[in-house]
């Protein structure tokens, strides 16, 4: 359904330690810097990309908003979210762990990138 999703960061270089720590623990490599500073995170789904506004006011997060990235396991949500907070992210929502309801069985981790803009690992359990 998507083709990409890019988001706003007024501290590019802690934005992109940030996700290449989370998103190098799905085997997503280090994002790269295209000619107009934006950094770019590229897998054979998708495209993920951080920028500075192009309108030059301040970056801001969605309330209400979140994205979520696929996770293989548990394990692969939990050392997601330890590489996030290890990397200027902040916890939120719940700890890590099992959420059920509407007949779904999932697991999430919630963090907080440096700009505030809100995340989530998930895996769906069998």
């Amino acid at each position: 359904m998507f083709s990409h999703i890019m988001l706003g960061a007024d501290d590019l270089e802690k934005s992109k330690a940030f996700y290449d720590a989370t998103l190098g623990v799905t085997g997503c490599k280090p994002g790269f810097t295209d000619p107009k500073g934006r950094i770019f995170y590229m897998t054979p789904t998708g495209v993920f990309a951080i920028t500075k506004p192009i309108d030059g006011e301040a970056a801001s997060c969605g309330n209400g908003s979140t994205i979520g990235f696929a996770m293989d396991s548990p394990e692969q949500a939990d050392a997601w979210h330890a590489a996030g907070l290890a990397n200027g992210g902040t916890a939120c929502e719940d700890p890590p762990g099992v959420r059920e309801g509407a007949g779904m069985k999932l697991y999430l981790a919630y963090l907080r990138d440096p700009s505030g803009n809100k995340l989530c690992a998930m895996y769906r359990m069998p």
